[in-house]
């Protein structure tokens, strides 16, 4: 099934699923907010992981700056489903807060397929402009326009690489790969043109695959690398960063709706803060997870980041302009 096939059975199937849900969490007193709200909080991350430390951040606060007006329970692990799942719910009412990955929502949201842009950002310290300041509030907005979601903030700091199960001494390495990544019209268009084959392929199972052959390497940020233990079967990463990885934290609109002015501006506030306690927290992380695979015996390349960019640059710019995402990359581009 094509991109446009799959974007159209799951917006078909969005307002049925959303009503069962509203309807049976509603039931159980789940969803909805009143003069005192509790907001169910929901994500894929462990307990020991940006994420999760972000979510209590935001609730700690939330409920201090509320005088316990507002309160948060928390769901992490995936209890509440994967996270294509979870925003489907939040779209429908049935779900109130989410940490998700971009890729995971452009179905809802097209606007978010310009977080899947390889080499977006100069730096961290360039990334870190473009999420706290206006353009990121822009995205925010437009991604709201289009799903009813509102986004809050945004987490994340993950720098993507290619983690392989060969060497990867120059780009030329990367021709024939049967490389595992997330199914958007950029990243597949970028590392086609670099010689790579794209493949759709579980995240849960690529350890397996890796030791099979069925797939040669992924796209991943070390500290997830380290979790899942890829660098056992797949000992080389070659070092690109093409991407810092963005996290919206996001919020229902009914959610938003209705609380009041002040509740709001607590939600906000507290957001704000957790998001920048998690962007700095995944930053650390990050760099730490790099240093133990390495110590760990995997060997790191740097690739030419220069030829890099040529090369995807060149691939990705019909697709940006197919999705309309011209303007706002050159928005993205032009922050200092």
């Amino acid at each position: 099934m094509d991109m446009i096939d799959r974007s159209t059975r799951r917006r078909s199937t969005r307002t049925v699923l959303g009503a069962a849900l509203t309807a049976a969490l509603s039931g159980l007193g789940l969803t909805g907010v009143a003069d005192a709200a509790e907001l169910r909080f929901g994500h894929i991350g462990t307990e020991d992981t940006a994420y999760h430390k972000g979510a209590e951040r935001f609730k700690e606060r939330v409920e201090e700056l509320s005088e316990e007006e507002v309160t948060v329970a928390i769901f992490p692990n995936a209890t509440l489903g994967g996270e294509g799942d979870m925003f489907e719910q939040q779209t429908a009412g049935a779900l109130d807060l989410l940490i998700v990955a971009p890729q995971n929502i452009t179905d809802f949201a097209p606007t978010a397929a310009v977080f899947s842009m390889p080499f977006l950002y100069r730096d961290e310290d360039h990334w870190e402009a473009v999420l706290a300041g206006e353009v990121g509030k822009d995205i925010g907005a437009r991604i709201e326009e289009e799903s009813g979601v509102k986004v809050l903030c945004y987490m994340g700091g993950g720098k993507r690489h290619i983690v392989s199960n060969k060497a990867l001494e120059s780009i030329a390495d990367i021709e024939g790969m049967k490389l595992r990544t997330n199914p958007t019209e950029p990243l597949i268009a970028a590392w086609s043109a670099l010689g790579a084959e794209p493949t759709v392929y579980n995240y849960q199972e690529i350890y397996t695959g890796l030791q099979l052959g069925a797939i040669d390497g992924l796209l991943n940020e070390p500290e997830w690398i380290l979790r899942m233990r890829f660098h056992e079967v797949a000992p080389h990463i070659g070092i690109t960063a093409h991407d810092i990885t963005v996290r919206p934290m996001t919020i229902a609109g009914t959610t938003w709706n209705a609380l009041d002015e002040a509740q709001q501006e607590a939600v906000q506030s507290a957001a704000d803060e957790a998001c920048s306690y998690a962007r700095e927290l995944q930053l650390e992380l990050d760099a730490e997870s790099l240093e133990t695979i390495a110590s760990e015996g995997t060997s790191l390349y740097e690739l030419d980041k220069e030829e890099l960019m040529r090369v995807t640059g060149e691939a990705t710019a019909p697709v940006a302009k197919k999705l309309g995402l011209e303007e706002l990359i050159a928005d993205i581009v032009a922050v200092e």
